[in-house]
């Protein structure tokens, strides 16, 4: 049911004020002090502050009509060949009265079957086909099915995939499609309303609601080059890749992950700005390769204490830890020990506010950077640098797909293990229907082992899972916050 906020009255506020002061309410409507001197009149309310005050939702219905049939659900199907089997079927042993009656009759098995699983959604940006997604929806998979809300279904090949902004172009053959429109991100402030458009579990353009809670936010395990829109639109399994909509029926996010501790929601939701997102699929349009600026520096959080032992009026910025020799930061001249406090004219308020900026500048670009050097401000030119591909490499293979277990695993950082309080595993960051999901493993748990077999890394839980049998029961220890518990999970044929 839902709650309507009555304003009350300014005359009963003022009421109160007075006797919290000690002073006294006299007949003739007038307040009055200790000594008998009149101080103010109550005013009279008006008839228009003595009505409730009715909050009015906006009506969605015309952006769910306009765009709702340009949602796609995503699915990855697997066609399981089953050979007919050659003889005949009885349930009975040869002496049972039974058996004469089943005896002959054929053992008859369906030839090849194809088993869909849902994961995703997507929204298509061109008459001719293409779809925007979020990239770990298709990450791994091999046979991509895209479904329109007119139930027709189509092949679609990877066009290009990002790791980086977790962002994905596919391509189906198709003409004559709806499309959405682009909006701009940017634009975006804290209290507007959103709508999301998805298939959560399957459920063909589901609609949910909600306001924008805050803007570039950055999330621990996940891509430092991401300034997250944080909002509290429901976001289910399902809803990953859907688009994010603004009351003008323009895209402006791509729905991407929620944040819970039971798999349930809870009022988190976290989705990819489209400003960051189409710089990806601009560049797989014309098949070429994303490329991120680059500074060459370690940076670290500014604590008060941290702050307080360099004589910085207050913590703020990034504190550079070091300065790769060679790069962009080292040729301008930065050095560690000092703070970036501003980047391109942009206040640098917290260490996470830097790597999206800085990845989303174009490589050769002279940037100004405002730097305190013990305490004191410089301004310095500095000519971005292109991410070495190295760099690139190195960070895609920090998380794995597991297709067989159902899971995406990274690793468990320091911080990780510490809050955790183990020392190995690795951390699950999203989990799509298979067996992970059916035995209710969510994402922020880490795996510790699998088969009594201690678990390093991704890469060697990956091959540990390769090497499992099939439709056999198979231990595995798990960690949240909660404690340690073993589980019991069966893998599929591979």
């Amino acid at each position: 049911m839902r709650k309507i906020q009555w304003k009350r009255p300014r005359y009963i506020v003022s009421l109160a004020v007075a006797v919290a002061l000690g002073f006294g309410l006299g007949a003739t409507g007038w307040v009055f002090g200790e000594s008998g001197h009149t101080i103010t009149p109550l005013p009279s309310p008006s008839e228009a502050e003595t009505r409730p005050r009715l909050v009015k939702i906006p009506d969605f219905s015309p952006i769910v009509k306009k765009y709702g049939n340009a949602i796609v659900r995503i699915s990855d199907s697997d066609t399981k060949i089953v050979h007919e089997h050659q003889g005949f079927f009885n349930p009975f042993p040869k002496d049972s009265p039974f058996f004469g009656f089943f005896h002959g009759l054929p053992n008859y098995t369906p030839p090849e079957k194809e088993v869909t699983k849902a994961l995703g959604s997507g929204f298509i940006i061109s008459h001719n086909g293409y779809i925007v997604t979020a990239g770990h929806v298709v990450r791994g998979m091999h046979h991509i099915m895209v479904t329109l809300n007119n139930h027709h279904a189509y092949r679609a090949k990877v066009v290009g995939l990002s790791v980086h902004y977790d962002t994905a172009l596919l391509k189906i053959h198709a003409h004559d499609l709806p499309i959405v429109q682009l909006g701009n991100s940017k634009n975006l402030q804290v209290g507007q309303w959103l709508l999301a458009i998805g298939m959560p579990f399957g459920l063909y353009n589901t609609v949910t609601q909600g306001v924008v809670s805050a803007m570039n936010r950055s999330l621990p395990h996940d891509n430092q080059y991401i300034p997250f829109i944080q909002s509290d639109v429901p976001i289910n399994p399902g809803n990953s890749g859907g688009p994010l909509f603004n009351m003008r029926g323009q895209v402006v996010g791509i729905n991407d992950q929620i944040y819970t501790n039971d798999g349930g929601y809870m009022g988190l939701s976290f989705s990819i700005p489209i400003d960051t997102a189409m710089r990806a699929v601009h560049a797989f349009e014309r098949h070429q390769k994303v490329k991120f600026g680059w500074l060459g520096v370690e940076i670290q959080s500014m604590t008060p204490q941290m702050a307080q032992a360099m004589h910085l009026p207050e913590p703020v910025g990034a504190l550079i830890a070091q300065v790769m020799p060679s790069s962009p930061a080292a040729k301008a001249g930065i050095k560690s020990g000092e703070v970036i406090v501003a980047y391109d004219h942009r206040p640098i308020y917290n260490v996470s506010t830097l790597p999206p900026l800085v990845g989303d500048t174009p490589p050769g670009r002279i940037v100004p950077i405002g730097i305190l050097d013990h305490g004191k401000p410089r301004t310095l030119q500095v000519q971005v640098g292109e991410m070495p591909q190295k760099m690139l490499v190195a960070a895609d293979q920090q998380s794995i797909d597991i297709r067989r277990l159902g899971v995406r695993v990274g690793t468990l950082g320091p911080k990780e293990q510490q809050k955790l309080g183990v020392d190995h595993g690795v951390l699950i960051q999203s989990v799509y229907p298979g067996p992970a999901s059916f035995i209710g493993l969510r994402s922020g748990m880490a795996i510790l082992s699998i088969n009594q077999l201690r678990v390093t890394s991704p890469e060697q839980l990956a091959q540990l899972v390769k090497s499992l049998p099939a439709n056999t029961p198979i231990s595995m220890r798990i960690r949240n916050h909660h404690g340690s518990i073993f589980v019991v999970i069966t893998l599929p044929t591979r």
